[in-house]
C-alpha cells in the first residue's frame, strides 16, 4: 500500500515522496502509504528527520474527489495527520503547488514547513458544505490566530506562500527546487539542534465573541450553514484540551456531511465539472478561434468584447458610427482598467489589449477574418436579421456566426442566412465580463464543430457553459419567465413583492425577483410583454407592471421601481405607489385575496421554477437535470447550497412537490399543469439525481 509514497534516505533525512499523479490527492493508498512510510523512518537507524515533498504539480491538492460517497477506509486522515505530528522525529513539509484542503491539514501535522513563492494554501472545505476534518479548524487557529484562521475557512479562499509566511503557516519562503529547498532547510534544522514543534503543543488562541463571529458569518452567507460552524468548531478548540477540540471538530464536520446543504454543495462541485463535457462532442475538433467580432458595443457587447480580449483573443467590434465607436471603446477600455486594478493583467498587457488587439470600427468589411462573430444588438428579430444577412455577405466561409439572443428563435435568425449549419447561440449574461454562465444554443442545422466551438469560446473565456435547445428563452430565461408568473400570481392573490423578496432572500437568493427586476430594468419585461401580447393578437392590457414602466420607473437606472432607490442601491425601500396600482389591479381582476406564510412563498415559487424546469429536461432543451441546476446557479443567483432547482426537488421529495402542484392547479390547470417528467419520476421512485447518472 505504500506505492504512492517513494522513500529515500539522504544522509539522516528520511525523504518522503508523494506519488499520485495528477495533483496527489488524498486516496486511501496515500493516506496507507503516510502511514507505513513514517513507520518505516522511525525504525530505519540514523534517521533523525522526515521531509515530506510532493512530485509533480502539487504538493496535496486534497482529498480524492473519486472516493466521494464512499465508505471511508482506514486510516482516516484524522489518524494519518495525528500520527505524523506525534513522530519523534522532526517532520517539515516543502511545498510548491496548492496544499489545500486535507493536504493543508497535512502540512500543519508537520513540525516545520517550506514553500516555494509560487505556493498556494487554503481550506476550501466550506465550498462542499463542510469544514476541515481533519484538525484544520484546531491547528490552523493556533499558528495563525482566530481572525487570520477563520477568514481562510469561512471564505475558502488560496492565499499565497508570503501571506501564509506573513500570518506564520510557513516558516521559510525559497525559490528553487522543492525537493533541494527542503533538505537544505532540514539540514539547517538539524544543525541547529532544533526541536520537535507539534502545533497541538502551541497554546490555544484568545477567545472572541463568538455569538457575533457566528451571527456575522452566517449572514455573510445567506444561510449557508458551514462557514459558520467554522467559529463553533475553533471555538471549542479555545474552550477546550485539543483531543476534545479535534473531536468536537469531527463531529461538526460528520452532521454537516449528513446535511442537505452539503448534499447541494458536493452536487454542485460535481455537476460544474460534468456540465461541459457532453458525449456527443467527444473527439470533435473545435474549428480555429483567434479572431472574433463583436456587433454592437453597448454593455453586453462591450463585456463580450473584454472577456475575449482577456482570454487573449483578438477582437473586432463593430458600431453604426464614430461616435457609437468611441463609446463602445471606453466602456472596454473601462472594464479593462478594472481587470488591472485586480491584477487579471499587466499593465503591458493592458496597453497592448487596447492599442493592437482590439479594433473599433463602423465597417463590417473588418470582419472579413473574423474566424467567429458575436451578435449583441437589441433584442429585436427583425434587426437581428438585417445583421445576419450582413455577415453572411462579408464573412469568410467556416466563420461562424453566433447570436447573443436572449429568447429569440436562432433557427429563424440562421434562415436568413446561406449557412444555417455555421449559426449558433452563445446567450451571454450581463456583464458579460464578470458572468460565468454562458448558454450555448444549438439550433436544428448548427454542425456539431459548431457546437464544439462554442464550448471551446466558453473554456477560453472560463466560463459554464451549457448546452440549450431552442425555444422561448431557452433554459434560463424560460424558466425566469414562469417562476416570476408565479411570484406575480401569489402578488395578485394578496402577497406583496415585499414579502416574496423577503421570503427569497431567505431561502438563500442574492436578491428576490422584484429586486432583481429593478435591477435589470424593468423596460426589458415590459418589452417583452409587449412582443408576446402582439403575436398573440392581444392589444390595450395594460398591467399595473406595464403602469410603472408607463410612469418612466424602470428600476434602479431610473431611482424608482417596486423599490425607491434614493439613498442608494443597497438601501432600497419599498415604492410607496407600487402597492395601489396592484391593489387596483386586484379589485379590477376581482382575485380572491388570501395570506401567505413565508414557507408558501417559497414552496410556491420553487414548485413552479421545478416544473417548468422538468419540463425543459423533458422536451430535451436541457439535456441533463444537472444543465438546468447549473444554468440557476451560475446565471440567477440561486442558492449553491441547495445545489440547484432540481437538486432541491430531489431533496424535499418529489412525491410531495407533485401534490402541490396538484394543489395548486386545481385554482389553474393551465399554468400549473404537471410536467411529464415529473409523473414519471415519481412512479418509477427515481430522482432527477438519477438522470444525471444514466447520461
Amino acid at each position: 500500500m505504500s506505492d504512492k509514497i517513494a522513500y529515500s534516505r539522504n544522509g539522516d533525512i528520511a525523504v518522503l515522496t508523494i506519488q499520485n499523479p495528477p495533483v496527489n490527492a488524498l486516496s486511501h493508498a496515500v493516506r496507507q502509504g503516510l502511514m507505513d512510510r513514517m513507520d518505516q523512518a522511525e525504525a530505519d537507524s540514523g534517521v533523525r528527520a522526515v521531509m515530506i515533498v510532493g512530485e509533480g504539480r502539487a504538493f496535496i491538492a486534497g482529498a480524492d474527489i473519486t472516493e466521494f460517497g464512499k465508505p471511508q477506509m482506514a486510516p482516516a486522515l484524522p489518524d494519518v495527520i495525528n500520527r505524523i505530528e506525534a513522530s519523534p522525529l522532526i517532520v517539515v513539509a516543502s511545498m510548491h503547488g496548492v496544499s489545500l484542503g486535507g493536504g493543508l491539514e497535512v502540512v500543519l501535522g508537520c513540525h516545520y514547513r517550506i514553500a516555494v513563492p509560487s505556493a498556494r494554501i487554503g481550506l476550501p472545505e466550506v465550498n462542499l458544505g463542510l469544514i476541515p476534518g481533519a484538525g484544520g479548524t484546531q491547528r490552523l487557529s493556533r499558528v495563525a490566530g482566530v481572525d487570520a484562521a477563520l477568514d481562510i475557512m469561512t471564505t475558502g479562499r488560496q492565499i499565497s506562500a508570503a501571506e501564509a509566511a506573513k500570518i506564520g503557516v510557513i516558516d521559510v519562503v525559497q525559490d528553487g527546487d522543492p525537493l533541494e529547498n527542503g533538505l537544505a532547510y532540514v539540514t539547517d534544522l538539524l544543525a541547529k539542534d532544533a526541536p520537535r514543534r507539534p502545533v497541538s503543543e502551541i497554546a490555544a488562541p484568545e477567545a472572541i465573541d463568538w455569538d457575533a463571529a457566528y451571527d456575522a458569518v452566517l449572514a455573510r452567507g445567506r444561510g449557508q450553514i458551514s462557514p459558520a460552524q467554522c467559529v463553533r468548531a475553533v471555538q471549542a478548540g479555545v474552550e477546550m484540551p485539543f483531543s476534545e477540540g479535534l473531536a468536537a471538530e469531527r463531529q461538526i464536520f460528520t452532521d454537516l456531511l449528513k446535511s442537505d446543504q452539503s448534499k447541494g454543495m458536493i452536487h454542485s462541485f460535481f455537476s460544474e465539472r460534468a456540465v461541459g463535457r457532453l458525449p456527443e462532442l467527444k473527439g470533435v475538433k473545435p474549428r480555429p478561434l483567434d479572431h472574433i467580432g463583436v456587433i454592437g458595443g453597448g454593455t453586453m457587447g462591450a463585456g463580450i468584447a473584454t472577456s475575449a480580449l482577456l482570454s487573449g483573443l483578438q477582437v473586432t467590434l463593430i458600431e453604426m458610427t464614430p461616435a457609437a465607436c468611441e463609446a463602445a471603446h471606453e466602456r472596454i477600455e473601462g472594464n479593462l482598467a478594472g481587470a488591472l486594478r485586480r491584477g487579471k493583467i499587466t499593465a503591458e498587457q493592458h496597453e497592448t489589449i487596447l492599442n493592437e488587439t482590439l479594433t473599433v470600427t463602423n465597417d463590417y468589411a473588418d470582419l472579413s477574418d473574423a474566424d467567429l462573430v458575436i451578435e449583441a444588438v437589441f433584442e429585436d428579430m427583425a434587426v437581428k436579421k438585417k445583421v445576419f444577412i450582413k455577415l453572411d455577405r462579408v464573412c469568410k466561409q467556416g466563420a461562424i456566426l453566433a447570436s447573443n439572443t436572449s429568447y429569440l428563435d436562432v433557427d429563424e435568425i440562421a434562415a436568413v442566412t446561406s449557412r444555417p449549419q455555421d449559426v449558433i447561440g452563445l446567450h451571454f449574461f450581463s456583464p458579460a465580463h464578470v458572468m460565468k454562465l454562458l448558454e450555448v444554443v444549438v439550433a436544428e442545422k448548427t454542425a456539431i464543430d459548431v457546437v464544439a466551438t462554442g464550448f471551446e469560446l466558453g473554456k477560453r473565456m472560463k466560463k459554464i457553459s451549457v448546452r440549450a435547445g431552442v425555444c422561448d428563452g431557452f433554459i434560463g430565461n424560460r424558466i425566469l419567465a414562469t417562476y416570476r408568473d408565479a411570484a406575480d400570481q401569489m402578488v395578485m392573490e394578496g402577497a406583496s413583492p415585499y414579502d416574496i423578496d423577503a421570503a427569497l432572500e431567505g431561502f438563500g437568493f442574492a436578491m428576490g425577483p422584484f429586486a432583481v427586476a429593478d435591477l435589470a430594468g424593468l423596460d426589458i419585461g415590459w418589452a417583452v410583454r409587449k412582443r408576446k401580447r402582439v403575436e398573440a393578437g392581444i392589444e390595450g392590457v395594460s398591467t399595473y407592471a406595464d403602469k410603472m414602466c408607463e410612469a418612466g420607473n424602470f428600476g434602479q437606472k431610473t431611482g424608482t421601481g417596486y423599490y425607491d432607490y434614493a439613498a442608494g442601491a443597497k438601501a432600497r425601500v419599498p415604492n410607496p405607489e407600487v402597492m395601489s396600482l396592484i391593489v387596483a389591479d386586484r379589485t379590477a381582476v376581482g382575485t380572491v385575496q388570501r395570506t401567505f406564510t413565508t414557507e408558501q412563498i417559497i414552496r410556491r415559487y420553487m414548485a413552479s421554477m421545478v416544473n417548468e424546469a422538468a419540463k425543459v429536461v423533458g422536451e430535451g432543451i436541457a439535456r441533463r437535470p444537472l444543465d438546468v441546476d447549473m444554468t440557476l446557479l451560475f446565471g440567477y443567483g440561486f442558492p449553491r447550497y441547495w445545489g440547484g432547482p432540481l437538486k432541491w426537488a430531489d431533496i424535499v421529495g418529489l412525491p410531495d412537490l407533485l401534490e402541490d402542484i396538484a394543489t395548486y392547479a386545481k385554482n389553474d390547470s393551465n399554468f400549473w399543469e404537471v410536467a411529464p417528467l415529473l409523473k414519471e419520476l415519481v412512479a418509477t421512485s427515481k430522482s432527477f439525481d438519477s438522470l444525471n447518472k444514466e447520461s
